[in-house]
């Protein structure tokens, strides 16, 4: 079965954000951090760049992944965080979801609350202090 693993790109503080991310979810970096100067290019960045990530990924469950990178501004990169997308979790339990949820609402706008759904998910949504958007759920028949 196919799995979905988002890519997010952060203006210069993609570490911050996984280091947080992972204070809820758990887990270890996939090979560690691997930032732009351990690239064969590295040397040619502004000082000021070198040290940002050019690579993180943290498991989520059994099979997927959230993985990251700083976009460079020498590069001319830029990035509207959150405007186009979700991360959809689907938790376990009801626990859970809780748990996430009030995790990534620090300094979060929060779009729903957690409720019972018509459509009988427990669910809820919010942007997180970073800008992106996710959607939590937990379905009885799932």
């Amino acid at each position: 079965m196919p799995t979905i693993n988002p890519y997010l790109n952060f203006q210069g503080n993609t570490e911050e954000a996984f280091i947080f991310y992972q204070s809820i979810f758990g887990g270890e970096f996939i090979g560690g951090i691997t930032r732009f100067s351990d690239t064969p290019e590295g040397n040619n960045l502004p000082e000021n760049e070198r040290d940002k990530v050019m690579h993180i990924a943290l498991p989520i469950g059994d099979r997927n992944m959230i993985m990251g990178t700083d976009a460079l501004e020498s590069m001319n990169q830029t990035v509207e965080q959150g405007s186009n997308f979700y991360i959809s979790i689907q938790a376990d339990s009801k626990e859970q979801a809780d748990q996430y949820f009030n995790g990534l609402s620090d300094e979060a706008e929060i779009e729903m609350e957690m409720q019972n759904m018509f459509w009988g998910d427990y669910f809820g949504m919010l942007t997180d202090k970073f800008g992106i958007k996710w959607m939590v759920s937990f379905s009885e028949n799932s």
